[in-house]
């Protein structure tokens, strides 16, 4: 009989207000992929933050090999071979790839061969995938590359068992195969996989056994031959979800978002945007597609005037709004979900009421003469909360304790309330689990509803494939492909976004 290479008994951790993970067991065996799944705020990362040396436990054990751990930090894990890619990233922004994958060693030298580990970071980029620039500052890199940078980490300091969440989020569907096969060979080869997802294809596809969490509780595991999608579902939210949306026809309205071959730079100097024009109209959703690195962070920045251009033109409503300010574009009806939800979009430090303020304060009904109105400010922000169904155990809890899908929930809250003519949406369901998704979709589609024309950026095809009208994609800053969602095809959506199926980048030369 296989013993179990990590055994976690009665695990219990508590926060302020919250009971995270109440009385867990979990077995993860040696030579297996084990899937972890539960809504945002299940306790999921909470009891895989306990396992990798990040929380300790209030009550329960960990054995690693049958032998019983008290993990005090991550390195103590790292130790016993636990690593872990977060959902939000654990990287020191201003130092470079290598010297963050470096910080995590166990190697005992004082003295940083610089040249050694740039060489073997481009290595495993290689073996692996998941190309990286050792070189770069994290703070130059999108968000996508800072999730590639963690799993390089994990694979560079040779982790036994491999905490995964949500890792195909920036890969496309080749990239995805891929990286698939490589967790295949780790298991095979004795490792233990838990891949934390959202996608029940990826369940299907990878898991050996999967876990299900619901309200900090175990609700049952599942091995290959007994997945069922329907209990999977019940198992994770306790209700059925859509697997397709039943959209109302908007007529097709005047153009709101007129982008004209716009130039631009990213972080580090180069070419982030060449020549790309596009157009969003009244009622419609545009989805972009592309692998993170591609221009994505960078036209989503230039529409909002968070980057400048530097050539061509940008027009909402025929007004040339090229380079205008960011508190221009919110006057103008330009809302803006970012990437990063928590570093951009939100402040980690400020509680939920004053994050529903942000781009409101100013406005009459909530500023008075000398002081902002109190009572009519709380009185807005349980309005939102309630409207939106973001789960906080008060107005005044730092946004930084709220789980992935109600940080969500709270920006696209915030965005919306300001009725906006113009929607930038970036990965607007990354991390999120199935219930969680189908919210913030139901709330796009409410916006499209009402008219308004929506910029969707996403990596994930199948949300794109649901919600948009047209389709383009993002190579090299350029649109290398643009056309109606319905005569969209995912293997040539993943090809023109792998860099293949075009002409140098010439959409003209693009026929799906």
């Amino acid at each position: 009989m296989v013993m179990p290479l990590i055994t976690l008994r009665g695990m219990y951790k508590r926060f302020p207000g919250v009971l995270a993970n109440d009385n867990i067991d979990l077995d993860i065996y040696p030579g297996e992929i084990h899937a972890l799944l539960g809504e945002n705020g299940s306790g999921k990362s909470t009891l895989m933050c306990l396992l990798s040396g990040l929380y300790t436990a209030d009550g329960g054990t960990i054995r690693v090999d049958g032998e019983e751990k008290r993990f005090r930090s991550p390195r103590d894990a790292i130790a016993c071979g636990i690593g872990m890619v977060h959902q939000h990233f654990k990287l020191v922004e201003p130092f470079t790839v290598a010297e963050n994958i470096a910080m995590s060693g166990r190697d005992e030298s004082f003295v940083l061969s610089t040249e050694r580990m740039t060489a073997d970071i481009a290595a495993l980029g290689d073996k692996y995938g998941l190309e990286i620039k050792p070189v770069a500052r994290v703070w130059q890199l999108s968000v996508g590359e800072k999730q590639r940078v963690e799993i390089v980490r994990m694979l560079y300091h040779g982790s036994r068992v491999l905490i995964l969440d949500e890792p195909t989020a920036v890969l496309t569907p080749q990239e995805a195969a891929e990286l698939f096969k490589t967790l295949r060979w780790m298991a095979a080869d004795g490792c233990a996989v838990v891949f934390i997802t959202h996608k029940l294809n990826e369940v299907y596809e990878l898991a050996d056994r999967v876990t299900v969490l619901r309200g900090g509780k175990v609700t049952g595991t599942l091995v290959r031959g007994q997945l069922d999608t329907k209990k999977l579902v019940w198992m994770m939210v306790g209700r059925d979800v859509v697997s397709k949306y039943e959209r109302d026809a908007v007529p097709e309205g005047r153009p709101v978002l007129a982008v004209d071959k716009a130039v631009a730079f990213n972080d580090m100097g180069m070419y982030g945007l060449k020549d790309l024009s596009l157009t969003v109209r009244e009622g419609e959703i545009v989805g972009i597609a592309g692998v993170a690195g591609n221009g994505q962070r960078e036209l989503a920045e230039a529409v909002t005037g968070l980057r400048r251009v530097a050539d061509g033109t940008i027009c909402l409503y025929g007004e040339d709004v090229t380079n205008f300010r960011p508190a221009e574009m919110i006057a103008r009806g330009v809302s803006y979900v970012p990437e990063d939800r928590l570093g951009v979009g939100l402040v980690p430090g400020l509680t939920v009421l004053e994050n529903l303020l942000l781009k409101s304060y100013q406005q009459p009904e909530f500023a008075g003469r000398w002081l902002l109105d109190g009572k009519a400010i709380r009185a807005r922000a349980e309005k939102l909360v309630r409207e939106f169904k973001i789960k906080v155990s008060s107005l005044d809890q730092p946004v930084r304790m709220l789980s992935g899908g109600h940080l969500q929930r709270l920006l696209l809250a915030r965005e919306i309330a300001e009725k906006p003519r113009l929607m930038v949406v970036v990965y607007p369901a990354r991390g999120l689990d199935v219930g969680a998704t189908e919210a913030v979709h139901r709330l796009l589609l409410d916006l499209k509803a009402d008219k308004t024309a929506i910029l969707l950026i996403s990596e994930d095809l199948d949300e794109i494939m649901k919600l948009a009208d047209r389709v383009g994609v993002l190579y090299g800053g350029r649109l290398v492909g643009e056309f109606p969602v319905e005569e969209a095809d995912i293997e040539r959506l993943g090809l023109l976004m792998a860099g293949s199926g075009g002409e140098g980048g010439n959409a003209d030369a693009v026929q799906v």
